[in-house]
């Protein structure tokens, strides 16, 4: 049954809600806004209250489905062990992770799945889910995220940009969707992915050109500092998915 839960409709899993309603999936998703139910309801989504944090939450019914995407930023580790306590006692099967490349310190190198500092919170919590046996989990590591109106013209608008011979890395939200989709498609489970466009041009380079396709003033750097950078290395999913990104030149989009 294509079916599947979003814990987090938020700037990405409010348009991969709608992308999978499209591919035909049933749909339920949640907010911690009862505000926003109506909404959510009205563009096809089953809507959900749901805060992981909170000890009157009822996720029943929200569990009643294959595949769970959890795709919220909350930190909170202990709320994260009692989510996997719930997910074990459902019918779930299979749940997609949606982490961040902020587990990899920068190592002046481009950086690969098993480069992650597991000991950051988001590091643990990836374990949590990870180390379960009752179900599958794939944990995708995105970049920067960009897009729509996320965009990086407006970033660092009141202070200097530091690093500017560092490397960016990022991910359009199409190319996040397309990759999201792809895997529950496929039933890619139990993998750790990165997601990051394969284009790494400077901050410098970046920030100017996003800057003047705004029509924007050209940003103010510090190099004060000594350099430090990652560039997130994306092989594994390229070739598992045999993905190409829809948005590849970071300096074009």
């Amino acid at each position: 049954m294509k079916d599947v839960s979003i814990l987090g409709c938020g700037w990405l899993g409010f348009p991969l809600a709608k992308h999978l309603l499209e591919e035909g999936f049933q749909v339920k998703g949640s907010t911690t806004s009862i505000e926003k139910v109506s909404w959510l309801e009205e563009n096809g989504i089953k809507a959900h209250v749901i805060d992981i944090s909170s000890e009157e939450t009822n996720f029943k019914d929200f569990l009643k489905v294959d595949t769970l995407v959890v795709a919220i930023t909350s930190k909170d580790i202990d709320a994260f062990k009692n989510l996997v306590k719930e997910i074990e006692g459902s019918r779930i099967k299979n749940v997609l992770f949606i982490s961040s490349t902020s587990v990899y310190p920068s190592l002046n190198r481009e950086v690969y799945e098993e480069d992650a500092d597991e000991s950051t919170p988001l590091g643990m919590i990836e374990k949590v889910f990870q180390n379960s046996t009752k179900f599958a989990t794939t944990v995708i590591r995105f970049a920067g995220l960009l897009g729509y109106d996320r965009h990086p013209g407006n970033w660092f608008s009141n202070r200097k940009i530091p690093h500017p011979k560092g490397f960016v890395n990022m991910i359009h939200q199409d190319d996040c969707i397309a990759i999201i989709t792809g895997i529950i498609k496929k039933n890619i489970w139990g993998e750790t992915f990165n997601a990051c466009v394969d284009h790494h041009p400077t901050r410098e380079a970046f920030y100017i050109n996003a800057r003047l396709s705004i029509e924007k003033e050209p940003p103010i750097f510090d190099d004060s500092l000594a350099l430090k950078y990652k560039v997130i290395n994306s092989d594994k999913l390229i070739q598992k998915l045999d993905y190409q990104f829809i948005h590849r030149d970071l300096l074009t989009i």
